[in-house]
């Protein structure tokens, strides 16, 4: 079941048809109408669910003309990962130049299959700070532990997807199922910013940043096995062909999709055409941070450009702040900072992940530590249940009748300052998003779009979707186990690292 639903995002691109938005020769002419009526501003739209996310991206990738860039943190082998690569392989056998970063920490690529794709002739893949996985035997990593313990956790957490330079997305979702929806254990509610026009510049030149970082190296160089810090893996003309064409055939495979996904794909491009007619132009900054995050060497403190920016947004804030991150573990200079902020008179409200959603243990422990500081400080926080109201509404295409609903957690990070400002992006509210991970967003002031934002995040805040940390006491929903385990945590002296 879960294989042929999560295979719809890639089959949309099979059956698209450019007549359905312009002329067959001019398929980006569309975002091309929208751009040239709206000179010098951006257009954005808010990816508020899985499927709209999936849309978005299949179409854009299937009617790329000269380039696309992809930078992700995630890249998983499950069915959106392994199609994913397929997608871009398309592109590339009909002549779009494909330029892909990813982090090496948590890509998980069979070494032959990232090889044989990076010597695709129009694919060029680089791996960010490789000290973990490609390339590397499990002795280096072990040294890289003890000699670069900060280089080991400084990561590239960015996510961009930008086409022919003019339109891109960002925001919180990986490339892997529970992103978007179509896992049928654990999802993830998540948001992305859908981007045209001026603000792709600026996304643009940070990939480049990227590209021409030392800390972002060429799949084939990680492979030479000159050495013994270093694998060596080779693949020939033949395996590269049975590479790409087992991935050919596992995307075009009917078996991989049912009626009802079938349905949804017949239903794709009025959906598009609907997001592009719903984008709000306005002036929308894309911030970032460098390569390599700050120049601190030896502490895992130092801060960043992305940092700043929202630092400077909850300075400015005048009445109230809504926020929603998956993991919240204020450092001393982010408590300073929201302590300022409600002390003038600012209303400050955040939806974080509870014990029961949460996916990451670590990061609840540190959270758990401060939980009773942070209500006294005069914050209000809801943490989000496992099992939402608002899943059904945003997994309606792939929740069955019968079928027990998956748990179902926070990852979308944004802020709302007195509902004229909006932050969309990667940014998570803790000590590594702070410090060590580079991050990036855009940023629009516009009242509407806020406003639109805010009334998302309010609603997961419901009693129907979260539990009022203040008054619910949701840790008493968890069995007693994992309680023991996050207290386990909650020992140990982990919290730069959160």
């Amino acid at each position: 079941m879960k294989r042929f639903l999560v295979a719809v995002v890639f089959t949309l691109c099979l059956c698209f048809s450019p007549a359905v938005y312009a002329a067959p020769d001019k398929p980006m002419a569309v975002v091309d109408e929208q751009i040239a009526a709206h000179e010098g501003q951006s257009g954005i739209y808010v990816l508020d669910t899985g499927m709209e996310a999936l849309v978005a991206r299949a179409w854009l990738a299937d009617h790329a003309q000269h380039s696309i860039e992809v930078q992700y943190f995630i890249w998983s082998t499950d069915n959106i990962g392994i199609l994913a690569s397929e997608t871009l392989l398309r592109a590339a056998d009909r002549g779009v130049q494909v330029r892909v970063i990813v982090d090496d920490l948590l890509i998980d690529a069979p070494d032959k299959a990232l090889l044989a794709l990076a010597k695709h002739p129009n694919i060029a893949i680089r791996i960010y700070n490789p000290k973990h996985s490609v390339g590397t035997p499990r002795h280096k990593w072990a040294l890289n532990v003890v000699t670069d313990f900060r280089g080991m956790n400084q990561r590239m957490h960015d996510k961009t997807f930008v086409v022919d330079g003019k339109v891109g997305i960002t925001g919180g979702r990986n490339m892997a199922n529970e992103y978007f929806d179509y896992n049928h254990e654990y999802n993830f509610r998540d948001r992305d910013a859908l981007v045209l026009g001026a603000v792709v510049k600026p996304m643009q030149e940070s990939f480049e940043r990227f590209w021409g970082s030392g800390l972002s190296v060429n799949v084939e160089d990680l492979y030479d096995g000159l050495g013994l810090m270093q694998k060596n893996v080779r693949v020939d003309d033949e395996e590269i062909k049975r590479i790409y064409k087992e991935l050919h055939e596992y995307a075009n495979s009917p078996d991989n999709f049912a009626p009802e996904v079938r349905a949804a794909i017949e239903a794709v491009p009025a959906s598009f055409a609907r997001l592009t007619g719903e984008l709000v132009w306005d002036d929308v900054k894309f911030i970032s941070d460098n390569p390599g995050k700050n120049k601190s060497r030896i502490s895992l403190g130092g801060g960043g450009m992305s940092t700043a920016a929202l630092a400077k947004l909850v300075e400015g804030a005048r009445d109230h702040i809504v926020i929603q991150s998956p993991y919240l573990v204020l450092s001393g200079k982010a408590m300073d900072l929201f302590e300022k902020a409600i002390a003038r008179g600012v209303r400050v409200r955040i939806n974080t992940n509870s014990l029961a959603s949460t996916d990451n243990l670590q990061a609840f422990s540190g959270y758990r530590k401060q939980r009773d500081t942070l209500l006294k400080m005069g914050l209000e926080i809801y943490e989000y249940k496992p099992d939402p109201e608002v899943q059904r509404h945003l997994m309606q295409q792939v929740l069955t009748k019968n079928a027990a609903p998956p748990v179902f957690a926070l990852h979308a990070k944004s802020m709302v300052v007195d509902s004229e400002i909006v932050y969309i992006g990667t940014f998570n509210v803790d000590p590594r998003s702070e410090n060590l991970n580079t991050e990036v967003g855009v940023i629009v002031k516009n009242p509407e779009l806020a406003r639109a934002v805010e009334a998302k995040i309010e609603t997961d805040m419901l009693p129907g979707n979260s539990w009022n940390a203040a008054s619910d006491q949701p840790d008493q929903y968890v069995p007693l186990a994992k309680r023991s385990k996050v207290r386990f945590w909650q020992s140990m002296p982990i919290k730069p690292l959160l």
